[in-house]
Protein backbone atom coordinates (compact mmCIF):
# COMPACT_ATOMS: atom_id res chain seq x y z
CA UNK A 1 0.00 0.00 0.00
CA UNK A 2 1.88 3.37 -1.48
CA UNK A 3 2.19 5.53 1.72
CA UNK A 4 3.44 9.26 2.50
CA UNK A 5 4.68 10.31 6.03
CA UNK A 6 4.50 13.84 7.72
CA UNK A 7 7.86 15.95 6.08
CA UNK A 8 10.98 15.58 7.71
CA UNK A 9 10.28 12.31 9.95
CA UNK A 10 11.65 8.74 9.50
CA UNK A 11 8.09 8.02 7.62
CA UNK A 12 8.01 11.10 5.05
CA UNK A 13 9.35 11.25 1.50
CA UNK A 14 12.40 13.15 -0.27
CA UNK A 15 12.78 13.95 -3.94
CA UNK A 16 15.41 15.04 -5.37
CA UNK A 17 15.05 17.24 -8.63
CA UNK A 18 17.64 16.91 -11.07
CA UNK A 19 16.88 20.06 -12.63
CA UNK A 20 15.08 23.19 -11.54
CA UNK A 21 13.75 25.48 -14.65
CA UNK A 22 10.24 26.10 -15.29
CA UNK A 23 9.10 22.41 -15.85
CA UNK A 24 11.14 21.11 -12.64
CA UNK A 25 9.04 24.09 -10.38
CA UNK A 26 5.76 22.61 -11.74
CA UNK A 27 6.58 19.17 -10.40
CA UNK A 28 8.52 20.81 -7.11
CA UNK A 29 4.79 22.42 -6.98
CA UNK A 30 2.81 19.00 -7.45
CA UNK A 31 5.50 16.89 -4.88
CA UNK A 32 4.72 19.86 -2.48
CA UNK A 33 1.41 19.00 -2.80
CA UNK A 34 1.43 15.45 -1.91
CA UNK A 35 3.43 16.57 1.23
CA UNK A 36 6.79 15.11 -0.20
CA UNK A 37 10.17 17.10 0.81
CA UNK A 38 11.94 18.47 -2.66
CA UNK A 39 15.73 19.44 -2.68
CA UNK A 40 15.91 21.04 -5.95
CA UNK A 41 19.21 20.98 -7.61
CA UNK A 42 20.26 23.22 -10.85
CA UNK A 43 24.15 24.77 -11.56
CA UNK A 44 22.78 27.62 -10.96
CA UNK A 45 21.72 29.50 -8.21
CA UNK A 46 17.75 30.68 -7.76
CA UNK A 47 16.52 28.43 -10.47
CA UNK A 48 12.88 28.13 -10.74
CA UNK A 49 12.04 25.33 -8.97
CA UNK A 50 14.70 26.50 -6.19
CA UNK A 51 11.67 29.64 -5.37
CA UNK A 52 9.51 26.74 -3.64
CA UNK A 53 11.66 23.70 -3.01
CA UNK A 54 12.46 22.75 0.91
CA UNK A 55 16.35 23.10 -0.21
CA UNK A 56 18.47 23.66 -3.16
CA UNK A 57 21.93 22.61 -4.43
CA UNK A 58 24.45 24.34 -6.71
CA UNK A 59 26.78 21.86 -8.93
CA UNK A 60 27.32 20.92 -12.38
CA UNK A 61 25.08 17.44 -12.51
CA UNK A 62 27.48 16.16 -15.41
CA UNK A 63 30.29 16.69 -12.79
CA UNK A 64 30.05 12.73 -11.87
CA UNK A 65 31.71 13.21 -8.47
CA UNK A 66 29.67 16.20 -7.42
CA UNK A 67 26.40 14.32 -8.74
CA UNK A 68 27.20 11.58 -6.23
CA UNK A 69 28.44 12.92 -3.23
CA UNK A 70 25.54 15.46 -3.39
CA UNK A 71 22.72 11.82 -4.05
CA UNK A 72 24.67 10.21 -1.01
CA UNK A 73 24.40 13.37 1.58
CA UNK A 74 20.80 13.92 0.58
CA UNK A 75 19.90 9.94 0.48
CA UNK A 76 16.18 11.10 -1.42
CA UNK A 77 13.74 8.31 -1.96
CA UNK A 78 12.82 9.81 -5.53
CA UNK A 79 16.07 10.88 -7.98
CA UNK A 80 14.06 13.02 -10.32
CA UNK A 81 15.99 14.18 -13.76
CA UNK A 82 13.94 17.05 -15.31
CA UNK A 83 17.15 17.87 -18.09
CA UNK A 84 18.92 15.73 -20.09
CA UNK A 85 22.38 17.92 -18.58
CA UNK A 86 23.31 14.84 -16.22
CA UNK A 87 25.64 12.48 -15.76
CA UNK A 88 24.03 9.39 -16.26
CA UNK A 89 25.77 6.38 -15.54
CA UNK A 90 26.40 7.73 -11.59
CA UNK A 91 22.58 6.86 -11.95
CA UNK A 92 22.52 3.77 -13.38
CA UNK A 93 25.31 2.64 -10.50
CA UNK A 94 23.29 4.28 -7.75
CA UNK A 95 19.55 2.33 -9.15
CA UNK A 96 21.64 -0.37 -8.88
CA UNK A 97 22.54 -0.21 -4.97
CA UNK A 98 19.02 0.57 -4.03
CA UNK A 99 18.07 4.39 -5.29
CA UNK A 100 15.17 4.93 -6.99
CA UNK A 101 15.43 6.86 -10.68
CA UNK A 102 12.34 8.07 -12.09
CA UNK A 103 11.05 6.54 -14.53
CA UNK A 104 14.46 4.49 -14.51
CA UNK A 105 18.29 5.16 -14.72
CA UNK A 106 17.97 3.73 -18.04
CA UNK A 107 15.42 5.74 -19.44
CA UNK A 108 17.83 8.89 -18.85
CA UNK A 109 20.99 6.97 -19.93
CA UNK A 110 19.79 6.45 -23.68
CA UNK A 111 17.47 9.54 -24.32
CA UNK A 112 20.15 11.96 -22.86
CA UNK A 113 22.23 10.93 -26.24
CA UNK A 114 20.29 10.56 -29.02
CA UNK A 115 22.24 7.92 -30.32
CA UNK A 116 21.43 5.32 -27.43
CA UNK A 117 17.39 6.39 -28.27
CA UNK A 118 17.34 6.56 -31.75
CA UNK A 119 19.04 2.94 -32.58
CA UNK A 120 16.30 1.16 -28.90
CA UNK A 121 13.33 2.45 -31.30
CA UNK A 122 14.94 1.65 -35.18
CA UNK A 123 16.47 -1.15 -34.31
CA UNK A 124 15.97 -2.69 -30.94
CA UNK A 125 11.69 -2.35 -31.92
CA UNK A 126 11.76 -2.19 -35.18
CA UNK A 127 10.08 1.18 -34.98
CA UNK A 128 9.97 3.81 -37.87
CA UNK A 129 11.93 6.75 -37.81
CA UNK A 130 13.69 9.24 -40.17
CA UNK A 131 16.86 7.69 -41.94
CA UNK A 132 19.87 8.50 -39.81
CA UNK A 133 23.64 8.01 -39.58
CA UNK A 134 25.93 9.39 -37.27
CA UNK A 135 29.66 11.03 -37.63
CA UNK A 136 32.43 11.32 -34.71
CA UNK A 137 34.35 13.32 -37.54
CA UNK A 138 33.98 16.23 -40.63
CA UNK A 139 34.99 12.92 -42.86
CA UNK A 140 32.29 10.96 -41.33
CA UNK A 141 29.76 13.86 -41.16
CA UNK A 142 30.25 13.91 -45.19
CA UNK A 143 29.87 10.41 -45.82
CA UNK A 144 26.53 10.36 -43.54
CA UNK A 145 25.03 13.43 -45.74
CA UNK A 146 26.08 11.66 -48.65
CA UNK A 147 23.95 8.53 -47.52
CA UNK A 148 21.48 10.29 -45.91
CA UNK A 149 20.54 12.90 -48.47
CA UNK A 150 20.14 16.80 -48.23
CA UNK A 151 18.31 18.43 -47.27
CA UNK A 152 18.42 16.62 -43.66
CA UNK A 153 19.03 17.91 -40.01
CA UNK A 154 22.15 17.78 -38.11
CA UNK A 155 21.88 17.52 -34.25
CA UNK A 156 23.99 17.06 -31.24
CA UNK A 157 23.34 13.66 -30.31
CA UNK A 158 23.82 15.38 -26.64
CA UNK A 159 21.91 18.48 -26.84
CA UNK A 160 18.31 20.06 -25.60
CA UNK A 161 16.05 23.14 -26.96
CA UNK A 162 17.26 23.09 -30.14
CA UNK A 163 20.95 23.88 -29.06
CA UNK A 164 23.50 22.80 -31.85
CA UNK A 165 20.75 22.05 -34.69
CA UNK A 166 20.74 23.14 -38.02
CA UNK A 167 19.63 22.21 -41.38
CA UNK A 168 21.72 21.56 -44.53
CA UNK A 169 19.94 22.69 -47.30
CA UNK A 170 23.51 22.81 -50.06
CA UNK A 171 26.66 21.85 -50.21
CA UNK A 172 27.22 25.41 -48.89
CA UNK A 173 25.86 24.77 -45.60
CA UNK A 174 28.03 21.45 -44.60
CA UNK A 175 30.95 22.85 -42.96
CA UNK A 176 28.63 25.81 -41.02
CA UNK A 177 26.32 22.30 -39.78
CA UNK A 178 29.13 20.90 -38.62
CA UNK A 179 30.55 23.88 -36.62
CA UNK A 180 27.25 24.55 -34.77
CA UNK A 181 26.95 21.23 -33.99
CA UNK A 182 30.36 21.12 -32.21
CA UNK A 183 29.78 24.32 -30.47
CA UNK A 184 26.02 23.33 -29.49
CA UNK A 185 26.41 20.09 -28.08
CA UNK A 186 25.85 19.72 -24.08
CA UNK A 187 29.25 17.97 -23.15
CA UNK A 188 31.17 20.02 -25.98
CA UNK A 189 32.35 19.08 -29.69
CA UNK A 190 31.55 15.51 -30.39
CA UNK A 191 29.54 13.09 -32.31
CA UNK A 192 26.62 14.03 -34.15
CA UNK A 193 23.02 12.80 -36.12
CA UNK A 194 22.27 13.46 -39.40
CA UNK A 195 18.68 12.72 -40.09
CA UNK A 196 16.98 12.61 -43.27
CA UNK A 197 13.93 14.92 -44.25
CA UNK A 198 11.01 13.25 -43.00
CA UNK A 199 7.47 15.14 -45.21
CA UNK A 200 4.98 15.20 -42.70
CA UNK A 201 1.95 16.91 -42.09
CA UNK A 202 1.95 17.52 -38.70
CA UNK A 203 4.03 16.89 -35.24
CA UNK A 204 2.97 16.01 -32.30
CA UNK A 205 3.93 14.98 -28.31
CA UNK A 206 2.12 12.19 -27.15
CA UNK A 207 2.13 12.25 -23.47
CA UNK A 208 2.31 9.23 -22.51
CA UNK A 209 1.90 8.36 -18.13
CA UNK A 210 3.16 4.83 -16.75
CA UNK A 211 1.47 3.97 -13.13
CA UNK A 212 0.64 1.04 -11.15
CA UNK A 213 -2.52 1.10 -13.03
CA UNK A 214 -0.97 0.89 -16.29
CA UNK A 215 0.04 3.03 -19.24
CA UNK A 216 -2.47 6.05 -20.11
CA UNK A 217 -2.10 8.71 -22.61
CA UNK A 218 -3.34 12.35 -22.92
CA UNK A 219 -4.76 13.88 -26.18
CA UNK A 220 -2.37 14.64 -28.41
CA UNK A 221 -0.49 18.11 -28.77
CA UNK A 222 0.41 19.76 -31.89
CA UNK A 223 3.11 22.02 -31.68
CA UNK A 224 5.52 25.07 -33.60
CA UNK A 225 9.05 24.53 -32.73
CA UNK A 226 11.64 27.21 -34.19
CA UNK A 227 15.30 25.81 -34.13
CA UNK A 228 14.51 23.12 -32.13
CA UNK A 229 12.50 24.81 -29.36
CA UNK A 230 9.14 24.94 -28.97
CA UNK A 231 7.24 28.61 -29.09
CA UNK A 232 3.44 27.17 -29.92
CA UNK A 233 1.47 24.26 -28.49
CA UNK A 234 -2.21 23.10 -28.85
CA UNK A 235 -4.16 20.55 -27.09
CA UNK A 236 -6.03 18.48 -29.12
CA UNK A 237 -4.06 18.22 -32.13
CA UNK A 238 -6.85 16.35 -34.72
CA UNK A 239 -5.92 13.25 -35.98
CA UNK A 240 -7.85 10.26 -38.10
CA UNK A 241 -8.53 7.50 -35.53
CA UNK A 242 -5.90 5.09 -37.53
CA UNK A 243 -3.10 7.43 -37.07
CA UNK A 244 -3.85 8.04 -33.06
CA UNK A 245 -4.11 4.18 -32.33
CA UNK A 246 -1.00 3.88 -34.45
CA UNK A 247 1.04 6.84 -32.19
CA UNK A 248 -0.83 5.21 -28.97
CA UNK A 249 1.64 1.65 -29.80
CA UNK A 250 4.77 3.21 -30.81
CA UNK A 251 4.45 5.64 -27.17
CA UNK A 252 3.37 2.17 -25.66
CA UNK A 253 6.58 0.06 -26.99
CA UNK A 254 9.40 2.49 -26.46
CA UNK A 255 8.08 3.63 -22.87
CA UNK A 256 7.51 -0.18 -21.88
CA UNK A 257 11.12 -0.73 -23.18
CA UNK A 258 12.15 2.34 -20.85
CA UNK A 259 10.68 1.23 -18.18
CA UNK A 260 9.57 2.92 -14.42
CA UNK A 261 6.95 5.74 -13.59
CA UNK A 262 6.09 8.23 -15.08
CA UNK A 263 5.26 10.90 -17.57
CA UNK A 264 7.11 10.54 -21.25
CA UNK A 265 7.02 13.16 -23.81
CA UNK A 266 6.82 10.63 -26.99
CA UNK A 267 7.53 13.04 -30.57
CA UNK A 268 5.56 11.85 -33.39
CA UNK A 269 5.86 12.93 -36.98
CA UNK A 270 2.23 11.65 -38.41
CA UNK A 271 1.40 11.58 -42.61
CA UNK A 272 -1.76 10.72 -42.96
CA UNK A 273 -2.34 7.63 -41.25
CA UNK A 274 1.16 6.83 -40.95
CA UNK A 275 3.08 7.78 -37.62
CA UNK A 276 7.33 8.10 -37.64
CA UNK A 277 8.93 7.96 -33.46
CA UNK A 278 11.34 10.77 -33.58
CA UNK A 279 12.66 11.11 -29.78
CA UNK A 280 10.69 10.78 -26.41
CA UNK A 281 11.91 12.84 -23.18
CA UNK A 282 11.21 10.17 -19.99
CA UNK A 283 10.01 13.74 -17.83
CA UNK A 284 7.59 15.95 -18.22
CA UNK A 285 8.08 18.12 -21.94
CA UNK A 286 7.73 21.88 -22.70
CA UNK A 287 5.00 21.43 -25.19
CA UNK A 288 3.25 19.28 -21.84
CA UNK A 289 2.98 23.22 -20.69
CA UNK A 290 -0.70 23.61 -22.34
CA UNK A 291 -2.04 20.39 -19.83
CA UNK A 292 -1.66 23.74 -16.82
CA UNK A 293 -5.12 25.16 -18.30
CA UNK A 294 -6.65 21.62 -20.52
CA UNK A 295 -7.05 19.04 -18.46
CA UNK A 296 -8.01 18.40 -14.60
CA UNK A 297 -4.20 17.15 -13.86
CA UNK A 298 -1.49 18.71 -15.84
CA UNK A 299 1.72 16.94 -17.24
CA UNK A 300 3.31 17.58 -14.00
CA UNK A 301 0.70 16.89 -11.36
CA UNK A 302 0.72 13.12 -13.16
CA UNK A 303 4.17 13.06 -13.21
CA UNK A 304 4.28 13.47 -9.41
CA UNK A 305 1.94 11.14 -8.68
CA UNK A 306 2.90 8.21 -10.85
CA UNK A 307 6.54 8.26 -9.75
CA UNK A 308 4.83 8.28 -5.80
CA UNK A 309 3.44 5.36 -6.70
CA UNK A 310 0.06 6.10 -7.29
CA UNK A 311 -2.37 5.32 -9.78
CA UNK A 312 -3.29 7.52 -12.57
CA UNK A 313 -7.42 7.00 -13.24
CA UNK A 314 -8.65 8.09 -16.95
CA UNK A 315 -7.22 11.62 -17.31
CA UNK A 316 -9.56 14.20 -17.60
CA UNK A 317 -9.37 16.64 -20.55
CA UNK A 318 -10.90 20.22 -20.31
CA UNK A 319 -11.07 21.02 -23.81
CA UNK A 320 -9.66 23.11 -26.59
CA UNK A 321 -6.87 24.83 -25.31
CA UNK A 322 -2.96 26.45 -26.60
CA UNK A 323 -0.07 27.98 -25.02
CA UNK A 324 2.76 30.49 -26.52
CA UNK A 325 6.14 30.59 -25.32
CA UNK A 326 7.64 34.55 -24.11
CA UNK A 327 10.71 34.21 -25.28
CA UNK A 328 13.26 36.99 -24.21
CA UNK A 329 16.40 38.23 -25.79
CA UNK A 330 18.94 40.27 -24.14
CA UNK A 331 21.68 40.33 -22.04
CA UNK A 332 20.48 41.04 -18.28
CA UNK A 333 19.35 40.27 -14.70
CA UNK A 334 16.50 42.25 -14.36
CA UNK A 335 13.17 41.79 -16.67
CA UNK A 336 10.04 43.35 -16.12
CA UNK A 337 6.96 41.70 -17.42
CA UNK A 338 4.58 44.70 -18.24
CA UNK A 339 0.73 45.35 -18.96
CA UNK A 340 -0.18 42.00 -17.23
CA UNK A 341 -3.88 43.48 -16.40
CA UNK A 342 -4.28 43.45 -20.30
CA UNK A 343 -2.68 39.96 -20.82
CA UNK A 344 -5.04 38.88 -18.57
CA UNK A 345 -8.18 40.91 -19.38
CA UNK A 346 -10.16 37.92 -21.60
CA UNK A 347 -11.40 35.11 -19.94
CA UNK A 348 -9.85 31.99 -20.32
CA UNK A 349 -6.49 33.40 -20.16
CA UNK A 350 -3.62 32.59 -17.45
CA UNK A 351 -0.11 33.22 -17.16
CA UNK A 352 3.06 31.76 -15.71
CA UNK A 353 6.33 33.83 -15.11
CA UNK A 354 8.99 31.53 -14.49
CA UNK A 355 10.92 33.79 -12.18
CA UNK A 356 14.56 32.82 -14.25
CA UNK A 357 17.16 34.97 -12.74
CA UNK A 358 18.84 36.55 -16.49
CA UNK A 359 18.86 36.04 -19.32
CA UNK A 360 22.27 36.14 -21.81
CA UNK A 361 20.92 35.90 -25.77
CA UNK A 362 17.59 34.41 -26.02
CA UNK A 363 15.55 32.18 -22.93
CA UNK A 364 12.23 31.24 -22.14
CA UNK A 365 10.71 33.43 -19.42
CA UNK A 366 7.11 32.98 -19.16
CA UNK A 367 4.52 31.04 -20.93
CA UNK A 368 0.71 32.03 -21.78
CA UNK A 369 -2.09 29.86 -21.57
CA UNK A 370 -5.19 29.86 -23.31
CA UNK A 371 -8.74 27.84 -23.45
CA UNK A 372 -11.59 28.05 -26.19
CA UNK A 373 -14.10 26.59 -28.00
CA UNK A 374 -12.11 25.26 -30.28
CA UNK A 375 -8.16 24.74 -30.98
CA UNK A 376 -8.08 27.60 -33.56
CA UNK A 377 -9.60 30.18 -31.53
CA UNK A 378 -7.58 29.73 -28.42
CA UNK A 379 -4.48 29.70 -30.46
CA UNK A 380 -5.85 33.45 -31.58
CA UNK A 381 -6.71 33.94 -28.12
CA UNK A 382 -2.94 33.39 -26.78
CA UNK A 383 -1.80 35.35 -29.89
CA UNK A 384 -4.17 38.80 -28.62
CA UNK A 385 -2.97 38.18 -24.95
CA UNK A 386 0.41 37.67 -26.03
CA UNK A 387 0.41 41.23 -28.30
CA UNK A 388 -0.45 42.98 -25.11
CA UNK A 389 2.61 42.17 -23.29
CA UNK A 390 5.39 44.05 -23.10
CA UNK A 391 8.95 42.76 -21.99
CA UNK A 392 11.84 45.08 -20.25
CA UNK A 393 15.06 44.06 -20.15
CA UNK A 394 16.89 46.98 -17.99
Amino acid sequence: MAKIGSKWTGSGRKAMLLGSGELGKEVAIELQRMGIEVVACDKYPNAPAMHIADSSRVFSMLDAEALRNAIMEEKPDHIIPEVEAIATPVLVDLEENGYNVTPTAKAALLTMNREGIRRLAAEGLGVATSPYRFASDFDEFKKAIDAVGIPCVVKPIMSSSGHGQSVVKSDEDIEKAWKIAQEGGRAGAGRVIVEGFVKFDYEITLLTVRSVAGTSFCEPIGHIQVDGDYRYSWQPQSMTPEAKAKAQEIARKVTDALGGYGIFGVELFIKGDDVIFSEVSPRPHDTGMVTMISQELSEFALHARALAGLPVPEIRFYGPSASRAVVVEGDSNEIVMDCLEKVLEEPGVQMRIFGKPEIKGHRRMAVILATADSVEEARAKADRAYDKLKVEVL
